[in-house]
């Protein structure tokens, strides 16, 4: 994972394997048909599905491509995607909470710890000062059980966008990311909202949509 020049996420990148094995992984991790466990289980879903579309669309060579020489002078072809942090962040978490009732192995353990690794080598890389108050996030903060997760994704992520980037908005991304934590007031008021909003239009919460076509997120 490398850090986008405006600090808006990363570029994740790998070869057409590294990228097969990551989308099988995440395929791995989706609920199943029989939903063992109910509770926001479609919104972590909804939310998983789109980061398998963005890996997906990286190895297929759709995204950013580029051959790179390495000591044997043999080429390799590397492909890659552009990612928020904050869709890093929230996918992770709902990953993991998966995890917990699916059997896993060795190489899933070491597949959630190297993207893990990555995207705190990519924080500090961008900006050290920034990233100390946002690595915590990364080994657990966001609130993985939350039956509305995909929704606070998006306002979060609409939210950071909203700032423009640089390192001047990265380091307010922790103030925003405080609306995922379990209970705090931010948590609360917005699960609130989307509670009222739904029941104003009388559908589920998993229906609603952010109006978000005036944000620009071709700013990275």
């Amino acid at each position: 994972m490398i850090p986008t020049k405006k600090g808006m996420g990363v570029e994740l990148w790998g070869t057409h394997n590294d990228l097969d094995a990551l989308y099988s992984f995440i395929g791995k991790f989706w609920d199943s048909e029989n939903h063992l466990y109910h509770e926001g289980v479609e919104s972590r879903d909804k939310l998983i599905s789109v980061l398998s579309y963005d890996v997906r669309i990286a190895k297929s060579n759709r995204a950013l491509f580029r051959t790179k020489s390495h000591f044997s002078s043999e080429k390799q072809d590397y492909c890659g995607v552009q990612i928020s942090w904050v869709q890093l962040l929230f996918c992770l978490a709902a990953i993991k909470y998966n995890m917990k009732f699916y059997p896993t192995n060795k190489l899933d353990v070491s597949i959630i710890l190297q993207l893990e690794y990555w995207l705190e080598k990519a924080m500090i890389n961008y900006d050290a000062i920034g990233a100390k108050k946002l690595i915590g996030f990364i080994e657990g903060g966001i609130y993985g059980a939350n039956e509305y997760i995909y929704h606070y994704w998006r306002i979060v992520n609409f939210d950071f966008f909203i700032l423009g980037g640089g390192k001047r908005a990265f380091r307010q991304l922790p103030k925003l990311l405080k609306r995922g934590v379990y209970y705090t007031p931010q948590y609360l008021e917005y699960a609130s909202y989307l509670e009222k909003e739904a029941e104003q239009f009388d559908c589920e919460v998993l229906d609603l949509e952010i109006d978000d076509d005036h944000v620009d997120y071709s700013i990275w």
